[in-house]
């Protein structure tokens, strides 16, 4: 006898989502309806832009809402009357009570860490920027806090000494989309053992997660070779370290020559001794970082200046008009 699919609601916005939504529409799902933010203006022409979500939902030619507010009354009507098994909430937002108890199977969560590490909307980011060497997905099943659900699934993957998060997160959104798959199959075969995240926590410290905002990503100088590489790749390709270039005698409140986004980097040992924050230029070639490490600079090796593209340090020094006198970042 073959096992009836669940009917299932999907929940989801960015580009991490649309890979698991992807898996399971492939596997012959059945989407009774997929839930994603509404269009937002985008660009200089404020024209109307599409979640990722929401594209492959309209080209798939699956149902589609677009709640303003997940608590209003009429939304919360519609999914009672698609009569969902089943909700898959991946990269999307907080879902009030009302709506995450509604199915009789349960709403589970696609998350980027190996819970209970990194609760919050940045878990792959932080991961990185923290000199993390291993991280995961993990699924649970939603409850009242954030991220605190009984977990049903985790995989692992390691992390690269010089990988960036970007790197970190497309492979997480492969292996996310192969557990979304797997924990559907689980919940509707009943082999479940869900684990409290109570009892998870020998080895597994919490810790939070934050959103990162643009001055989350501005640069302190006066931390390590170490530490400021992971920030770089903890933040790249987007949305990227960044800090000011200026003349080395420039007071505080000078204008910017400009500002650098930083997009690869590597701790330089050969550095002579620098300040934190102050510029060596080596051979035209080479541009090297003060920090808070003795002896140990930051190299840049990928940057992107204001309004220019990404590009090498050698071809961002090719181009600059370099003042008289010495540099510095802040």
């Amino acid at each position: 006898m073959t096992q009836k699919k669940p009917k299932i609601v999907f929940f989801g916005t960015p580009e991490f989502a649309v890979a698991s939504l992807d898996r399971l529409v492939c596997e012959g799902a059945d989407i009774a309806a997929v839930v994603t933010m509404p269009d937002k203006p985008a660009g200089r022409g404020h024209k109307m832009l599409h979640s990722a979500v929401k594209t492959y939902a309209l080209d798939h030619g699956l149902p589609l809402l677009q709640p303003v507010k997940l608590k209003d009354e009429e939304f919360v009507e519609a999914l009672r009357r698609i009569g969902a098994d089943l909700f898959i909430v991946i990269a999307f937002r907080m879902l009030p009570e009302v709506v995450w108890t509604m199915p009789p199977l349960g709403t589970f969560n696609l998350h980027a860490s190996l819970l209970p590490r990194y609760r919050g909307a940045a878990p792959i980011n932080r991961a990185v920027m923290n000199g993390d060497t291993e991280t995961g997905v993990t699924t649970f099943f939603l409850k009242h806090e954030i991220d605190t659900g009984d977990v049903i699934s985790q995989e692992k993957i390691s992390i690269g000494p010089d990988e960036n998060a970007g790197s970190v997160h497309d492979r997480l959104m492969a292996l996310g989309a192969e557990l979304t798959a797997d924990t559907v199959a689980r919940i509707m075969a009943g082999d479940l053992r869900p684990m409290p995240q109570d009892e998870m926590m020998e080895g597994c410290e919490p810790c939070a997660a934050p959103k990162i905002f643009k001055e989350t990503c501005r640069v302190d100088w006066n931390a390590s070779a170490a530490e400021l590489h992971n920030f770089v790749r903890g933040l790249a390709p987007y949305p990227a370290a960044w800090t000011e270039l200026v003349a080395g005698d420039a007071p505080e409140d000078t204008p910017p020559l400009t500002t650098l986004k930083l997009i690869k980097a590597r701790p330089a040992k050969d550095a002579r001794a620098l300040a934190p924050g102050e510029v060596d230029i080596i051979a035209d070639s080479r541009l090297l970082i003060g920090t808070g490490s003795d002896l140990e600079a930051l190299e840049i090796l990928e940057l992107q200046p204001s309004g220019k593209r990404t590009m090498t340090a050698e071809a961002f020094l090719r181009g600059f008009r370099r003042p008289e006198g010495s540099l510095r970042v802040r």
